[in-house]
């Protein structure tokens, strides 16, 4: 009886691992982008792609950075790697915002439309809340538990501020390079005249616990299995 429930049980094929899970994720929203455009004619959503890849890079940068622990001990190699990963950040988040397209499609098909950005901006999250984890491991390790733990607070917030930069000011994450006096010229504007921006200081911080909320609830979701 012993033999015959090993042999059941090794022909059971493994559980996916989520980087598996993650590709089928991304293949499912590519696959219904496609099929938009070919029966729209038009590249409506061929964006939606484009944000995907940029939420993608601080995955991959964590990814890397985890590869290669003794840049954790090179402060000269680890904060360039830790900015630029900080500045993408937000991407992963900024795809759940592209639901305000939805009130610009009036073709009848906006279950599709819903399903398709829904779909991208799942795949983003999870990047980035995956992305988030892995750098708070790496930094615990590192730095310590208080340095960990500020920096993602710190990134959280960050986060909101970068999704409303991105999608009410139109900056992108290349911008601090290629347009810096411009975006330091908006966030200086900001800082000095918060009650103008009140609007955009209570989205931030309204987005931002709903991101701490989302990364805290996946991280206890793995204590409940």
């Amino acid at each position: 009886m012993k033999k015959i429930l090993l042999n059941i049980k090794n022909r059971i094929p493994p559980s996916l691992t989520i980087r598996q899970w993650l590709i089928i994720s991304c293949l499912f929203s590519l696959t219904l982008l496609v099929a938009r455009v070919i029966a729209s004619g038009r590249l409506s959503y061929g964006f939606l792609a484009w944000n995907l890849f940029l939420a993608f890079v601080p995955y991959f940068i964590s990814q890397w950075i985890e590869r290669r622990q003794e840049i954790l001990r090179s402060r000269i190699q680890l904060l360039p790697l830790v900015f630029i990963w900080i500045l993408f950040m937000p991407n992963s988040f900024y795809i759940l915002t592209d639901l305000f397209h939805l009130e610009n499609m009036s073709n009848g098909h906006s279950w599709f439309d819903l399903t398709l950005i829904l779909s991208f901006a799942w795949s983003g999250i999870i990047f980035g809340i995956l992305s988030i984890r892995k750098m708070e491991i790496l930094l615990k390790k590192a730095k310590g538990n208080l340095v960990s733990g500020f920096i993602i607070c710190a990134v959280m917030w960050l986060n909101a501020f970068g999704v409303y930069i991105g999608r009410f000011l139109r900056f992108n994450s290349w911008d601090i390079i290629v347009n810096p006096f411009s975006l330091l010229a908006e966030i200086a504007d900001m800082i000095f005249n918060p009650y103008d921006y009140r609007y955009a200081w209570v989205m931030s911080v309204c987005f931002a616990f709903f991101m701490i909320i989302i990364y805290y609830t996946m991280k206890k979701l793995s204590e409940v299995f």
